[in-house]
């Protein structure tokens, strides 16, 4: 791969429902060029969360094309960077990729998790949306084009937990 292609960011989750798919739209969006972006999920559940979408449209962001599959469609995609998004420190089971890729961790809560009122469930989605767009944007002010994989890893790492969202300050019941 040479500098001047993008570079494929598999963001990973469970379900592929929700903050993988917002993960995915936003990387998409931002890093146009640099980076190119799938999503998918240990356990797929088969459709994408309509807060998800109802989310990415309030954005301004596509809606369509998106949908749950397994990481198992990957494994012949040449991934460079792994994302995964699940909340670990909710107690949720990160899935294990075990494809070769720079991987790093930016947990989350789950909104598609979320009760209470409608503008209760869309303010989780939109903390959730706000959290990924910092941290994409965050990730497209590093020079991650030239930066050697464990270098890249602890920065993408150092942006989950230094971010604001990480699953140690927003934990929704």
């Amino acid at each position: 791969m040479t500098a001047e292609q993008p570079r494929h960011v598999l963001v990973l989750c469970t379900g592929n429902s929700c903050r993988s798919v917002l993960g995915e739209a936003l990387i998409n969006h931002l890093g146009a060029g640099r980076l190119r972006a799938s999503s998918a999920g240990s356990h797929p559940i088969g459709r994408i969360n309509p807060g998800a979408l109802a989310t990415l449209a309030r954005h301004g962001l596509p809606t369509e094309g998106y949908k749950s599959q397994s990481w198992d469609e990957f494994e012949e995609a040449g991934i460079d960077i792994l994302i995964s998004v699940c909340d670990s420190a909710g107690g949720e089971t990160c899935p294990v990729y075990l494809g070769k890729a720079v991987r790093g961790h930016w947990g989350l809560p789950d909104p598609a998790h979320v009760t209470g009122t409608p503008e209760e469930v869309e303010a989780a989605f939109e903390a959730t949306y706000a959290a990924l767009e910092q941290r994409v944007q965050k990730l497209l002010a590093l020079p991650f084009e030239t930066m050697a994989g464990p270098e890249l890893s602890a920065a993408l790492n150092r942006i989950g937990v230094e971010t604001p969202g990480s699953s140690k300050e927003a934990q929704w019941s």
